[in-house]
């Protein structure tokens, strides 16, 4: 019997035919993405659901998927997906994470043009019969500073723009390697120079805690005077009340904005402002993209439900269901050890080892790679998948070496990731016993046996008397309850490791009071 697929968004004809092509049973009712109540009633009937961005996938909804076996997202964000309840059902989730990159680079591009010439505003003047030549005195580009905050595939497409449009480019981003830096033809500088020099900034850095509000009130004032500010990555990047009021006190020479911490945007500070240029979040929206996004998730949705090949997948490494039970630990392991070595990790990766020893050297162990490189880029890059994550790496210029060798020690299977960065190397390993849980064995050389947990503190500090009394007391004066604590030193007096779980959240002002505790490197709240 023929797998069949729904599509309750608008695809093109050309991607139905690809369904088709590959002897997929296809429904084509691209409206039915906005009747919620339908869509449940029929869902059940089909192995494939293809969408955009108008079709919500709920956990309710899933509960009639009974026999659903895959989502396709045609396009990048998969916000109206619930992927833990996907994933609990045991339904892959596939996005297509580079089909839209030239269109939002180019539109960045098009949208520090007409900032800088005031286009928007001269037009609706000249339309409006007036001839008000004088009055927009634009700037020129060439020989100017652009500032590219995260330059990954859309930030770099955009510095590759800016560098033949004869401009100065610099760029702030953590997971840039100077190589690869250097083959952009860009300055990789830190986030307050950038703010300092570039005469206009452009924001393609995913949201994420680090990155929520990174233009706001303070590092607005950092900026040069006269700068000019661009975001068609995500809206609430840019805390929008203090731009306004940067604008206003003319700090900031101009803005254009083509997303919006509220969308879709009908009253946001920045309207009304003459140094605005806004767009409503048209940094995809070419034909080309469209069709771009279409074909490939057709293309993806087909061959997995015709093959078993799974690519671009959100919630699932491309494994054969053969391989899966014995990988499954083992997947989850190398995510977690990524994870955690990502969690601390705060400057440029030049490199990533994995040493596979013993029975897991055996297995597939591109797809644990692929989760652990998932796992180590995910703190800073949100979107980013097992499929995308070695892709990703290696347009950061980041080196992955990948070892397998017989068991050389205690245990039958052994994983070992050492991180190399422009100032240090950092290595953890672990192993996942019969019973499947994955463990922490050893933190910089120093054995330590410790269970992951979704909370957790990490602490490193010189082994003297009376530090776990302090510590402990710290957090039970915080309200934080101690689940487990597991210890590590590399010899008597020397340097030391704790690794907690705690029940919950740790408050910034108790991590702050741990640090200060004398002997204490390094504290870090972990979640898994």
């Amino acid at each position: 019997m023929a797998p069949r697929v729904l599509i309750s968004d608008a695809l093109s004809t050309a991607a139905v035919q690809i369904f088709k092509d590959h002897g997929v049973e296809t429904d084509f009712q691209p409206n039915l993405g906005k009747d919620k109540d339908k869509l449940a009633e029929i869902i059940g009937a089909y192995d494939g659901l293809a969408i955009r961005s108008n079709t919500k996938v709920t956990a309710k909804l899933l509960e009639r998927a009974t026999n659903l076996k895959v989502i396709g997202r045609a396009g990048i964000g998969v916000d109206n997906v619930d992927i833990p309840a996907a994933t609990a059902r045991g339904i892959i989730v596939m996005n297509t994470p580079f089909g839209n990159s030239i269109t939002t680079a180019e539109h960045a591009i098009a949208m520090m043009f007409a900032l800088a010439r005031e286009i928007p505003a001269a037009d609706a003047s000249t339309q409006a019969g007036k001839w008000e030549k004088n009055r927009f005195m634009g700037v020129e580009i060439t020989a100017k500073t652009l500032g590219i905050i995260g330059c990954g595939n859309i930030g770099s497409i955009v510095a590759e723009r800016a560098v033949g449009l004869r401009m100065r480019v610099i760029a702030f981003d953590p997971y840039l390697s100077p190589e690869r830096a250097k083959a952009l033809g860009v300055e990789k500088v830190e986030l307050d120079e950038l703010l300092k020099r570039a005469d206009f900034i452009t924001l393609h850095t995913p949201l994420t805690p680090q990155t929520r509000g990174i233009m706001g009130a303070e590092n607005i004032a950092k900026a040069k005077k006269g700068v000019r500010i661009i975001n068609c990555a995500r809206g609430e990047l840019v805390d929008e009340a203090a731009m306004r009021a940067a604008l206003d006190s003319k700090h900031v020479a101009g803005g254009a904005f083509d997303v919006f911490s509220e969308e879709p945007a009908v009253n946001n500070p920045l309207f009304g402002h003459p140094n605005v240029v806004c767009t409503p979040h048209l940094g995809a929206s070419t034909n080309e993209a469209q069709e771009n996004v279409a074909l490939q998730v057709a293309e993806q949705m087909s061959d997995y439900l015709t093959r078993g090949a799974i690519s671009n997948a959100i919630n699932f490494p491309s494994i054969t269901a053969e391989e899966a039970p014995r990988l499954k630990p083992f997947i989850a392991l190398a995510e977690k050890l990524g994870s955690f070595a990502g969690q601390l990790t705060e400057t440029s990766i030049k490199k990533v080892t994995i040493v596979y020893e013993g029975a897991v050297a055996e297995l597939k162990t591109k797809a644990l790679t692929s989760s652990a490189i998932a796992g180590l880029l995910r703190p800073l890059l949100s979107d980013v998948n097992v499929v995308s994550a070695p892709v990703v790496a290696k347009d950061r210029g980041i080196v992955i070496d990948e070892v397998t060798r017989a068991a050389e020690g205690d245990y039958e299977s052994l994983v070992t990731l050492t991180i190399t960065t422009e100032t240090q190397e950092r290595s953890i390993s672990g192993t996942a016993f019969h019973d499947g849980k994955p463990r922490i064995v050893s933190i910089k050389g120093i054995k330590i046996d410790g269970e992951f947990a979704p909370s957790m503190i990490y602490v490193t500090n010189e082994d003297k008397p009376g530090f776990i009394g302090r510590f402990a007391g710290l957090l039970g004066e915080a309200g934080v309850n101690i689940a487990t604590f597991a210890l590590g030193r590399d010899n008597p007096g020397g340097s030391a490791i704790a690794l907690v779980e705690v029940d919950g959240a740790v408050p910034e002002a108790a991590l702050a009071k741990v640090q200060a505790i004398p002997g204490v490197k390094q504290v870090k709240a972990l979640k898994f």
